[in-house]
């Protein structure tokens, strides 16, 4: 009996063990990334972000949306890359209140040099397992958020560090 708890307990910790070590790879790739780019992950995804818009005018909630960060998050990331000199932020012609961002040519290049950030990668390899594999480890993830009473933390569906999530509506 003794023998069975310990064992529960053992598996109680792997679990646990498991879950540090995605934190733990979380965050080291997001510095690894800020280190090689000169770049944060939120500032790579913003720019991202900007570029991919099919929007013809591409706004801080438009980015905000797309990256599922907070407009306050959002907003400072974007300061930044305004004077990093990655992005520009121009007054609309038609309705001066609206502030359109687009990336610079130095933004441009910046963005096609970094590498595939931590999430695309596993979304492709997530994508290469077979569907009941997949649901599977979703079911398993939804089961441990409830144990850990997570269930009401807003999370964004990208692998950040410590960013602000937008909160649900």
């Amino acid at each position: 009996m003794a023998a069975a708890r310990i064992q529960e307990g053992e598996r109680g910790y792997q679990v646990v063990q498991a879950i540090r070590r995605i934190i733990r790879r979380v965050s080291s790739h997001s510095r690894l990334m800020a280190q090689e780019t000169g770049l944060t992950l939120p500032q790579l995804l913003c720019m991202r972000a900007i570029h991919e818009s099919e929007a013809d005018e591409v706004t801080l909630a438009r980015v905000a949306d797309a990256v599922h960060l907070s407009r306050s998050t959002v907003s400072g990331v974007i300061e930044r890359l305004v004077k990093a000199g990655y992005v520009t932020r121009v007054r609309s012609e038609v309705d001066r209140r609206r502030v359109h961002l687009a990336l610079t040519p130095d933004g441009q290049a910046r963005l096609e040099a970094v590498p595939a950030p931590l999430q695309d990668r596993f979304l492709s390899r997530l994508a290469d397992l077979p569907e009941s594999e997949q649901e599977a480890l979703l079911a398993s993830l939804h089961r441990i958020v409830e144990l850990m009473d997570a269930e009401d933390l807003d999370a964004a569906p990208l692998l950040l560090p410590g960013e602000k999530v937008r909160h649900s509506k």
